[in-house]
């Protein structure tokens, strides 16, 4: 049952995002940087947390999910290190998370010669 909710919550976030782009004039970039925003704005509201413990991977995949770990980490940060957590909070809860796209971004382009589009 947990992957049905996950796999209908992460569906319903894609196809809103979908709608979003093919019924506005927003670039896929504002479009990301809205997810990420709203993610942290919700986790900072209470609201996330709730969410994603009914949706599971559904809600902490998408870009929303890293919206609220960011939010996560700096409300963390600020609350052991005071104004500066605001600056490194981000980082240090999201750090893994880059690290690993990166690698496995490098890796894929080293197995599959990536091409660029014409």
């Amino acid at each position: 049952m947990d992957y049905l909710k996950a796999f209908l919550v992460g569906g319903l976030i894609c196809a809103l995002v979908q709608i979003l782009m093919e019924k506005t004039k927003m670039m896929p970039g504002r479009i990301m940087v809205l997810l990420v925003c709203s993610g942290a704005v919700l986790g900072a509201l209470g609201l996330y947390g709730p969410f994603q413990e009914f949706a599971g991977a559904g809600a902490s995949v998408p870009l929303l999910g890293f919206g609220n770990t960011l939010w996560k980490g700096v409300k963390e940060a600020v609350e052991t290190d005071g104004f500066l957590g605001i600056f490194k909070g981000g980082f240090t809860a999201s750090a893994a998370g880059i690290c690993a796209a990166l690698v496995f971004g490098y890796l894929a382009s080293l197995l599959f010669q990536p091409k660029m589009k014409k």
